[in-house]
């Protein structure tokens, strides 16, 4: 995928001369330069002029801002709901060394730069009177004169080295009432965590500098950024401070309310036809058969948004031998760890072979939108119809046809998928369960402010938000000294209990393990030749246990067949005698 989208940047490619089937059936970089060329080709023939800036102010939202907004009123109103920003992206760094220090007033001019050439970080979110959610940005030159509370910047002061202590703060700031507001566009913040200093009382100098392990936490909306956001704020963010100074704006730059214009003018219709075919005959309000421990019910469809975790960490072995069959099987870190999720599914519902889940999309489909921040991801369905005798090298190819054919239409909108069939996003079923897999990138685990590095800190210890009842998340770090490849199981408090999730991730570990076995392992490999149907979700000690219950019951036969013998025996002497 990043190949993919590296091509159409260099070479300036568009979906309709340029898609990514081409570059798995044609695999060797040879042949990936044909393929670049006869899409160049392609190109003079066919009317491919770039989006142009717009120079607007206020126009209706993007098709990914509704689907938010819209969601947040619905699914998630409070009251029900005991979390306030469930669209919140916390993005938490860490000063790691002794000798860095980073400037407080510095940090503030860079984050206002950002936020002066990014206009989606200034754009307020609102219903107007026709009904109609509407964008509209504000002029940085007509901006009310306090800064620093517009652009929510804010100081604590940490008295307690007890990290635990440090989550219950960043917890408190997640759930702000205030964290947020759109209608405003107040839409993202920067907090400084900042550690009490034990031996020195502050000078004015010195009261501006963050020291090691100070904290910088970064809360955006995700109405306004999604995660390829974050690079991009990162890079700019960095240059802004070494700079010290106002970053450079094109006015002719195409903006992300540009982008909302050109969607919504789109033809649609070959996508439109695609989805309708996609799920044809699928019943979109029946809910696959987990092993949940509540039911939710049919009347009521908000959420409490609370949620847990259970995380795999595989080692680097097995690691190994996923990447392996990705790559010798032409696949991407996605399908292949899709795949293995519809088999779970398939086992876990006890055979059920018509599985729709979703999944989410980059949905950057264009040149223009590769280096903007901005909320493009589009959520989708993922309809798979297996056949229990397939194995699992079947399946994979399947699932991998499957992707590439979705990838076409990505940029068709949940909404019209959901209206086209009559539904509304409260009460379809394949929005509990969702799949992705995340390769993380080296320009967001870390943040350089002038040659001092942050370190991206990990906020899995906090109390979980989960706009979904079920959830299963890959994660790959390619570039890492160490490779490593995780799963996390986000599971909704609504219906599930942490033991029922926990044996859950436990068979899918079994299951993985039996897919993708190594030397050291004991679990029994499957035949990549063999059904699906052959694969166990039954526990090593589960089966024991069984033998162990199947050999005493037979053992109670066996004891009681002999009594009933006797018996007899005993009945026929006393009759014969």
């Amino acid at each position: 995928m990043q190949l993919f989208h590296r091509y159409k940047i260099e070479f300036r490619l568009e979906t309709n001369t340029f898609a990514i089937s081409n570059l798995f059936q044609n695999p060797t970089i040879i042949h990936h330069a044909q393929v670049i060329q006869q899409a160049i080709n392609t190109i003079h023939t066919l009317d491919n002029s770039p989006w142009s800036p717009l120079h607007l102010v206020l126009a209706r939202a993007s098709f990914a801002q509704e689907r938010i907004y819209l969601d947040e009123q619905i699914r998630f109103s409070f009251n029900k709901t005991m979390i306030n920003n469930m669209y919140v992206i916390p993005l938490l760094y860490q000063i790691s060394s002794m000798n860095d220090h980073v400037s407080i007033t510095r940090l503030h001019h860079a984050f206002a730069s950002v936020i002066t050439k990014h206009n989606i970080l200034r754009t307020t979110l609102y219903v107007d009177t026709n009904g109609t959610i509407t964008q509209h940005f504000l002029d940085t030159n007509i901006i009310p004169g306090d800064h620093m509370k517009l652009y929510g910047l804010t100081v604590v002061n940490i008295h307690n080295d007890d990290r635990h202590y440090m989550y219950e703060i960043i917890e408190k700031i997640l759930n702000q009432a205030d964290l947020f507001d759109l209608s405003k566009g107040h839409v993202i913040n920067c907090h400084i965590l900042r550690r009490e200093q034990s031996n020195q009382s502050f000078t004015q100098n010195n009261n501006d500098l963050l020291n090691k392990d100070d904290l910088i936490l970064f809360t955006i909306h995700h109405a306004m950024f999604d995660g390829a956001s974050t690079s991009i704020f990162i890079r700019d963010l960095s240059l802004a401070y070494q700079s010290n100074g106002p970053l450079p704006v094109e006015d002719n730059s195409l903006q992300y309310i540009d982008y909302s214009v050109h969607e919504h003018i789109i033809d649609m219709s070959l996508s439109q036809e695609f989805w309708l075919l996609e799920l044809k005959g699928y019943n979109l309000t029946h809910q696959l058969s987990l092993p949940a421990d509540r039911q939710r019910s049919s009347t009521d469809q908000q959420r409490s948004g609370l949620a847990s975790s259970a995380q795999i960490t595989f080692d680097s072995e097995t690691c190994a031998s996923f990447l392996n069959y990705a790559s010798s099987h032409h696949l991407t870190l996605f399908q292949l760890g899709l795949s293995v999720f519809y088999v779970f599914l398939f086992k876990l519902t006890h055979g059920q072979t018509d599985l729709c889940i979703s999944s989410i999309n980059a949905n950057r489909y264009r040149s223009e939108l590769v280096n903007m921040i901005g909320m493009f991801v589009s959520t989708l369905p993922f309809r798979v119809e297996l056949d229990p005798h397939w194995s699992f090298d079947e399946v994979v190819e399947y699932v991998q046809e499957k992707c590439l054919s979705i990838l076409e239409h990505s940029h068709y909108p949940l909404q019209h998928i959901l209206g086209d069939n009559r539904l509304n996003q409260s009460n379809v079923s394949f929005l509990e369960i969702i799949y992705d897999f995340i390769s993380v990138s080296k320009d967001v685990e870390h943040l350089c402010l002038n040659d001092v590095n942050l370190e991206q800190v990990s906020l899995e210890q906090l109390v979980k938000m989960s706009k979904f009842d079920f959830s299963l998340t890959f994660e790959h770090t390619p570039l890492s000294d160490n490779k490593k490849l995780s799963c996390n199981f986000v599971y909704s408090h609504d219906l599930f209990e942490k033991s029922t999730i926990s044996q859950i991730v436990q068979r899918f570990q079994y299951m993985f393990e039996q897919l993708f076995e190594t030397k050291s392992s004991n679990t029994p490999m499957i035949s990549m030749n063999s059904s699906i149907n052959k694969l166990a979700l039954i526990l090593p000690d589960e089966a024991e246990e069984m033998e162990l219950v199947v050999f005493q019951r037979l053992e109670n036969i066996v004891n009681d067949g002999m009594i009933v013998c006797t018996l007899i025996y005993c009945f026929i002497k006393v009759v014969v005698s």
